[in-house]
């Protein structure tokens, strides 16, 4: 049996979703931007993901934009706000943020958009006074929910609530890579203006995600062509995996305190087969019994390991896990995550990241138990 410990990369399609999704395919025939009967009935469909997604999230349909999943999202918040703002509009975000995040804020760094970076502490959180003193001047803070690595959580509520009482009506726009944030901890977007979530994280296909755009924040596009999603998002819109996104999101939101209390029995239990394993193991993000950490992720630094070895090793015994964001796993370097905290290169290439999702059973968890025990030198 093998057993999949890598959720936060990416998670399997959900039963409910997967149903609706063959179901909305069967039905479609037509373009939801066209006027006939086959037309209408694709916008109907669509109409109803976005209101039944909007529900689920507790925004206004009209805030949704459909993307085709985070990545994207995190571009155009980013490029999006930036690019409406002008020349010389800066940007303040962390350095443990997403690599989706990262790379086009170099970019628009390049392209005369000034980029601040707020230190983060050594559980990867930042200081959010520190973050609302570096936005002084600033067109867009960027700071995520949850992160993919560490497990680390902000909440981007009160940076919020910080910023409009710094800065008033000159208060910079806030974006929130929230991806990893949906269905895990309680996510509340009081006063955040842009928030980005995808799909195949929550139990919906690949390829699908959104960008929660509050009215008023303007955005300029990233592609032409179209009238789509107000313009922002031009192109035929994916209306069968909008169909299973809000299926997906609506179990996610409804199941989130269920999961995050068999999340958190697992993860404990892992965490204490592995210090049995490894006596000298080391845990990287927020303490286990911190309550606003993500309760399914676990990030560990091994001594005398290199994580993507170790993967490899721990993947021909059955078990699936991660050195890092799947994104960047193809790369030679340290995460970047784990070198913001202060590790050196080496011990960034130690990390270890597992993470369990909501179809993880307890005789899954007692098998990975089983392989990383024995996998790193002594018998369970």
């Amino acid at each position: 049996m093998r057993v999949h410990l890598d959720h936060n990369a990416t998670t399997p399609l959900s039963v409910s979703a997967r149903a609706a999704l063959l179901e909305a395919l069967d039905r479609l025939q037509g373009n939801p931007s066209s006027i006939h009967a086959e037309g209408r009935t694709a916008r109907a469909l669509l109409d109803d993901a976005r209101e039944r997604l909007a529900a689920a999230l507790g925004v206004h349909e009209d805030d949704l934009v459909f993307t085709s999943g985070g990545t994207e999202a995190n571009n155009l918040a980013l490029s999006g706000v930036l690019g409406a703002a002008g020349q010389g509009a800066a940007l303040v975000t962390t350095p443990v943020e997403h690599s989706a995040v990262l790379e086009p804020a170099r970019r628009l760094a390049t392209e005369g958009h000034p980029l601040r970076l707020v230190a983060v502490d050594a559980a990867g959180r930042p200081d959010l006074g520190e973050v609302v003193a570096a936005a002084a001047g600033a067109a867009l803070v960027s700071v995520m929910a949850a992160n993919n690595e560490l497990g680390t959580t902000v909440d981007v509520a009160a940076l919020g609530a910080a910023l409009a009482e710094r800065y008033g009506r000159q208060r910079p726009r806030l974006h929130t890579d929230a991806v990893q944030a949906l269905g895990k901890v309680p996510l509340r977007l009081e006063g955040v203006d842009l928030a980005s979530l995808s799909g195949h994280k929550v139990g919906a296909p690949v390829g699908v995600g959104v960008l929660v755009r509050r009215r008023g924040t303007a955005l300029r596009p990233l592609v032409l062509g179209g009238g789509q999603e107000g313009g922002l998002r031009p192109g035929t819109e994916n209306v069968a995996g909008a169909v299973a996104l809000a299926v997906a999101v609506e179990e996610a939101v409804a199941g989130r305190a269920a999961f995050a209390e068999r999340a958190r029995r697992h993860v404990d239990n892992l965490w204490t087969s592995v210090q049995k394993a490894v006596p000298d193991v080391r845990l990287l993000g927020p303490p286990l019994e911190d309550p606003e950490r993500l309760p399914n992720t676990l990030n560990l630094r091994l001594p005398r390991e290199d994580g993507r070895t170790l993967v490899t090793r721990l993947d021909l015994a059955g078990l699936a896990v991660s050195a890092g964001s799947a994104c960047a796993s193809g790369s030679l370097e340290p995460s970047h995550v784990l070198l913001a905290l202060g590790l050196s290169a080496e011990e960034a290439r130690a990390g270890l990241r597992l993470s369990t999702g909501r179809a993880t059973s307890d005789g899954e968890i007692a098998h990975a138990v089983e392989i990383l025990s024995r996998t790193l030198g002594k018998a369970p």
